[in-house]
């Protein structure tokens, strides 16, 4: 004892009135205690119940060294058929081992059955199936197993449209989307395995092979190698990784995959960041088809329609949520780059997008709206209705894809390509849920103007039913007529209104079958005064002025185009231009469906005109090449008047039917316009 703690005199009071009396007390127990003094001193009965023990413990380990545990192949096949409802059974020998630091288990010709639907194929039959476990982790709660070795193992996985999965031991157990997770396993090893798939929703048929070998030449390692069919198309599939050897719970496991076929190639590197826990990974992804719709068919992710693309990212996996960060790359002739999430916080899956283009080409949006992409040799994209003479694309709305998911989409373009309707940014939103999707905004924004509304596309019908209403606001006049001998022909800007509503699988067939409203306003601007006379035929200073050059102008004081919409025919209810010389006053249809247009314009002037033909004008034709021209029967009318009174009076009287003393007055545009909005 310390010298200190000799001379303290408070230790010497601890140790006289707590320490000793403690001792002392434990002493008494000791000496006291039956258990103790019976190991000390082991009487009769002592002696027989140790004895019993170690003969206990004895029979335990013979039993366990002689015991044919083949015995129990016939009761543990019959338990697992009633649990998992389904033809299991254990043909071969049956070897367990565990009196060892490491207990195994080596099970020959196993066979588990299909479910009721699918009898007629195993699910999973293994020639030989040895597995070994660690004693002091499992005696912890824990599962590390030091080998696995699967020799021949065939597996059989089958899912149906409405879909049942032969392989769910518990159908009635939620699908979390988790991946699959198995205990840490140092070394595996698989010997001629093959993997059959047949994944009937989206078409896809599969016949794979599958090895893990052990060893340091080329053919050690992981490797899936798996051909097949995917729509009817080629589908291959390979994935690799290194050796399972001394592999560790904190030492993520590196792989490569490819997957292609329907015009698409998935390629990605990256590593499993707990080994044998599928549900979390990173990897560096590339993709690049022809449309990256057709990755519904590989991902059973819903995406639009597109021209050629090619993007990469970085993909990682969290259970049930994947995410695609910071990919970048082309869709068409446009830079295209964002985030996306895929999640499963319910039974239904969730996409959630932001997008964003620095250098959009039009085109290439339009090939969401069901356009016809082609991609010239310059790069640029192309894009038609899909039909010879149609403006309005006829390419159907995958109603089915979107009943499978939920999401969220947010887009912007910087900067638009030169285009013919001088588009400069471009900003969309959508929001799926439940089979209906809304889009919020829509927007266009024009060099002078803006283009923006909202649709509204009802997918839980068989054939989808769909509103839009948009706005059009300050768009120029000069962007919608041409100039003619490098002068503008009108000027001015232009108000819109557009909503409609009815059924259609595609914009072609909503627009045919639509009911609504059409509006376009002029609330001023500038017409050169040859065009606006020939708005009433005033042949006399409407052509003088065209042939002679005259690049003057006047007032629009409004001009109002108000079309009622029921299935699909916009009808005239208002169509009035009204400019300083002439009141124009239209009344026609434009035929959605057919896509074709008949409208006539009456003209009348305000002010006197020597020689006027009396004759409306007529626009005709498809909606993208119409006919201009006039009514040559009321010409040929006003002529025959002629003819008539220069022969009976006088021939200066035959000069009248030409001659417009100019009665026409100004329209009311403030209650036009008022009535339009």
């Amino acid at each position: 004892m310390p010298n200190f703690l000799k001379d303290n005199p408070n230790w010497l009071a601890f140790r006289d009135r707590a320490l000793r009396p403690a001792g002392a007390g434990l002493g008494r127990w000791r000496d006291n205690d039956p258990f103790i003094a019976a190991v000390r001193n082991p009487g009769r009965t002592e002696k027989i119940a140790a004895a019993i023990t170690l003969l206990l413990i004895l029979a335990i380990v013979l039993f366990l060294m002689l015991f044919d545990w083949n015995w129990l192949r016939g009761p543990i096949g019959r338990w697992a058929s009633a649990k998992y409802d389904r033809q299991i059974e254990l043909n071969g020998d049956l070897d367990v081992k565990l009196l060892s630091w490491t207990p195994s288990v080596q099970v020959r010709d196993l066979r588990i059955g299909g479910p009721d639907w699918a009898r007629d194929r195993d699910t999973l039959k293994i020639a030989d199936l040895q597995a070994s476990a660690r004693l002091r982790a499992l005696l912890a709660g824990r599962i590390e197993m030091p080998l696995v070795a699967v020799t021949r193992p065939e597996v059989v996985l089958i899912s149906t449209e409405d879909g049942r999965q032969s392989w769910k031991l518990n159908p009635d157990a939620p699908d979390t989307g988790e991946g699959l997770k198995l205990p840490p396993i140092n070394r595996l090893v698989i010997t001629d395995g093959k993997v059959s798939l047949d994944e009937q929703r989206r078409k896809i048929q599969l016949e794979a092979t599958v090895s893990a070998r052990e060893g340091s030449d080329g053919d050690a390692g992981f490797n899936l190698d798996g051909e097949g069919t995917i729509n009817g198309t080629p589908l291959t599939l390979a994935v690799a990784g290194g050796p399972f050897i001394n592999i560790r719970r904190d030492h993520p496991y590196g792989f490569r995959a490819t997957l292609a076929g329907v015009g698409s190639r998935l390629e990605a590197n990256g590593s499993i960041t707990r080994p044998f826990d599928l549900g979390q990974f990173r990897a560096t992804l590339s993709l690049q088809g022809n449309d990256l719709a057709d990755l519904y068919l590989l991902t059973g992710i819903t995406t639009p329609n597109t021209p050629p693309y090619r993007l990469s990212g970085t993909l990682t996996r969290d259970d049930a949520k994947f995410s695609f960060n910071k990919f970048s790359g082309r869709v068409g002739s446009s830079d295209l780059s964002g985030d996306l999430v895929v999640d499963k916080p319910g039974d239904r899956r969730r996409v959630d997008a932001v997008l964003h283009s620095n250098l959009l080409d039009i085109d290439d949006l339009a090939s969401v709206l069901g356009g016809k992409p082609t991609v010239t040799p310059a790069g640029n994209t192309v894009v038609t209705s899909g039909q010879p003479g149609r403006l309005l694309p006829d390419a159907p709305l995958a109603v089915e894809r979107l009943r499978t998911m939920d999401g969220s989409l947010k887009y912007t373009a910087a900067q638009v390509k030169r285009n013919e309707l001088d588009i400069r940014k471009v900003e969309l939103g959508a929001d799926l849920d439940g089979a209906v999707l809304n889009l919020d905004p829509v927007a266009f924004t024009f060099n002078r103007g803006e283009l923006r509304g909202t649709a509204r596309i009802n997918a839980t019908r068989d054939t989808p039913y769909s509103a839009v209403d948009f706005r059009l606001r300050g768009y120029p006049l000069e962007s919608i007529i041409p100039a003619r001998g490098g002068a503008p022909t009108v000027t001015g800007s232009a108000l819109g209104r557009a909503q409609l509503e009815g059924p259609g699988a595609s914009i072609h067939d909503f627009a045919a079958a639509s009911k609504g409203q059409l509006t376009v306003v002029v609330p001023q601007g500038r017409m050169r005064s040859a065009f606006a006379e020939l708005l009433g035929i005033n042949a006399t200073a409407g052509l003088f002025r065209l042939l002679g050059g005259d690049e003057s102008d006047v007032e629009i004081r409004c001009g109002v185009a108000d079309f009622r919409v029921a299935n699909g025919v916009a009808t005239a209810r208002t169509f009035v231009v009204d400019t300083t010389p002439v009141l124009a006053q239209g009344a026609g249809t434009i035929d959605l469906g057919a896509e074709t247009m008949n409208l006539r314009i009456d003209g009348e002037t305000k002010e006197p005109r020597l020689v006027r033909l009396w004759s409306p004008i007529v626009v005709q034709g498809p909606l993208t090449a119409p006919a201009v021209g006039i009514d040559t029967g009321s010409v040929v009318g006003q002529a025959g008047l002629a003819g008539l009174l220069g022969a009976v009076v006088n021939p200066l009287v035959a000069l009248l039917p030409f001659v417009d003393p100019g009665l026409a007055e100004d329209a009311n545009c403030g209650a036009l316009i008022s009535s339009a909005r």
